[in-house]
């Protein structure tokens, strides 16, 4: 209808007064302003209230921008769970350039793939990764400008590759730095890399948009009170931590910093500072429920255990539980921000058997309130499967926490949204009462310890080895990580390669996490055209 007849469009335009574009930047300009003075930062000794924690990202952001760094800029950063990772993802941002993070796993090759297609300006990295950085940027063709962190608290010997240091750094820039929200909430916020299952990894774009609004989900689906006590055992590199860094300060939660993943640190640190969250793969609750006694502490409070990846067995359920945990289980992608489907759990499944509760607990779920629309159809037709909890079809999402799309690369993202759906690739079903579940994964990634794994990238690898005639990799599961690689190989005639051979070799290729776990030997099942049998040497790593 033209405004000049429809009354609600004649001088009701958008202005300063009415209308701001969202963006998660808000949400820690609000908690300083209003909770100045509560913890927000953990870290070994250090203690940083809100209002520090504001003032050192308006810093970074302000020393970004003196050099030089503007919109759409790529800043990249190799940390793991400390300060500055927290601080980069509103001084990033602030300075109106698009945040980068790396998994601090992966080997120099895609390291420096991911510099080179992001367009790297600023790299900011931890020195205990100075190694394999150090590697990358050598094969890189970008040149950022490198800063040094050097953690005070856990000192690293690593060696500084550039000629800034990240505290200086900060303390140059000005702490009433004058940032403003996006000229557009559809503008980019981050950036974060699949893992390729065929070729490159792929670079999933976020916007402001759909950052504030998981952020305000993750919120609701943990059910957090003012001041939640978060321990990150999620690597903040993942999906920019389910975007709980943003979801945090809405609440004006305490993020409690975790290094490394070890279970006395977790424990002392769940019971002594009062965590009431925490998220993570399996492996995360293998670590915690396999501590030594000694290591283990008594819990005053239930904690809220938030796990994706591998649906946990019904005995680590119930050995969680006995801990003081209470277990929800989520699922997501890079591609939708993480975590946007929950398991949402009805008061009513409490009274069922416990083997009947792991069933439920086994299902993914329905979509996060942030979610328009989650649904199974039919990969060719798009038609919805029948909700028998039976007929396969591929999980599909639609809504504002899908990504804003692959960058550089319009074929993939066009292929991503056919059909006005975001197509995950996962199969699984509907259930009757609207629950999704997974049955398979069409791209054969497999997850292991909560990352991401392409079976395709490993098999690339064994092709390589000379006695390897013919290899598949599935996954195969493993009640530490979830799940590991297996792989299946034909060796040529004559070979003598080992076990132990092969797994050494795709180390050397590879992201240790990426190597097989376990190697068989074997003539390889085919169908009548040569292709290889995967849902058979499935079954057979399940038999294993």
């Amino acid at each position: 209808m033209d405004a000049s007849v429809n009354p609600f469009a004649r001088g009701l335009d958008k202005n300063t007064a009415n209308y701001a574009p969202l963006s998660p930047l808000s949400f820690l300009a609000r908690a300083a302003d209003v909770f100045p003075d509560t913890v927000a930062i953990v870290h070994g000794r250090q203690r940083t209230d809100y209002r520090t924690f504001y003032r050192r990202a308006r810093q970074l952001g302000s020393a970004l921008t003196r050099l030089g760094i503007g919109k759409n800029d790529t800043v990249s950063v190799m940390l793991s769970n400390v300060p500055p990772m927290l601080e980069a993802h509103y001084g990033v941002p602030m300075a109106g350039a698009v945040l980068h993070s790396m998994n601090t796993r992966l080997d120099a090759a895609i390291i420096a793939f991911q510099l080179d297609h992001a367009d790297c300006k600023v790299l900011i990295t931890d020195r205990e990764y100075a190694p394999v950085v150090k590697e990358a940027l050598s094969i890189a063709t970008v040149t950022p400008t490198v800063i040094d962190f050097s953690d005070t608290e856990f000192p690293q010997e690593g060696e500084r590759l550039g000629s800034l240091d990240y505290e200086e750094f900060v303390q140059s820039g000005d702490p009433d730095f004058a940032w403003s929200l996006p000229d557009d909430e559809w503008d980019a916020i981050a950036l974060n890399y699949t893992s390729g299952t065929t070729g490159n990894p792929k670079g999933v774009v976020y916007h402001h948009r759909g950052a504030y609004l998981l952020a305000q989900a993750n919120v609701i689906t943990a059910s957090m009170a003012k001041h939640p006590v978060y321990l990150w055992t999620l690597p903040m590199f993942h999906c920019n931590g389910w975007c709980f860094p943003w979801s945090l300060s809405l609440v004006a939660g305490t993020h409690v910093c975790l290094r490394w993943v070890r279970p006395q640190t977790m424990w002392d640190l769940i019971a002594d500072e009062g965590v009431t969250h925490l998220c993570g793969a399996p492996i995360i609750m293998s670590t915690l429920l396999n501590a030594a006694p000694e290591h283990k502490r008594d819990l005053d409070r239930e904690v809220e255990f938030f796990t994706a990846a591998a649906p946990p067995p019904e005995s680590v359920l119930a050995a969680m539980k006995t801990a003081g945990f209470n277990v929800t289980h989520l699922y997501g992608l890079t591609e939708v921000y993480g975590p946007a489907v929950v398991n949402d759990w009805k008061v009513e499944w409490n009274d069922l058997p416990l083997a009947e509760q792991a069933q439920k607990k086994a299902r993914q779920g329905v979509r996060y309130v942030a979610l328009e629309g989650l649904t199974v159809l039919d990969p060719e037709t798009l038609e919805p499967v029948p909700a028998d909890g039976e007929t396969l079809g591929e999980v599909m999402f639609r809504g504002n926490v899908v990504m804003k799309g692959y960058l550089k690369n319009p074929e993939a993202t066009e292929k991503a949204f056919k059909g006005g759906w975001f197509h995950s690739g996962d199969l699984g079903v509907l259930h009757p009462d609207g629950y999704v579940q997974l049955k398979d994964r069409s791209k054969d990634i497999i997850i292991s310890g909560g990352e991401n794994i392409s079976s395709i990238e490993v098999e690339e690898v064994l092709y390589k080895h000379a006695d390897v005639q013919a290899a598949a990799v599935v996954a195969k599961p493993d009640e530490k990580w979830g799940e590991t690689p297996c792989a299946f190989v034909e060796l040529k005639d004559g070979s003598t390669v080992s076990e132990a051979d092969l797994i050494a070799f795709c180390r050397q290729h590879l992201a240790s996490f990426k190597a097989p776990k376990t190697v068989v030997f074997c003539e390889l099942p085919k169908t009548s055209t040569g292709k290889i049998q995967k849902f058979a040497l499935r079954e057979q790593a399940k038999a294993l």
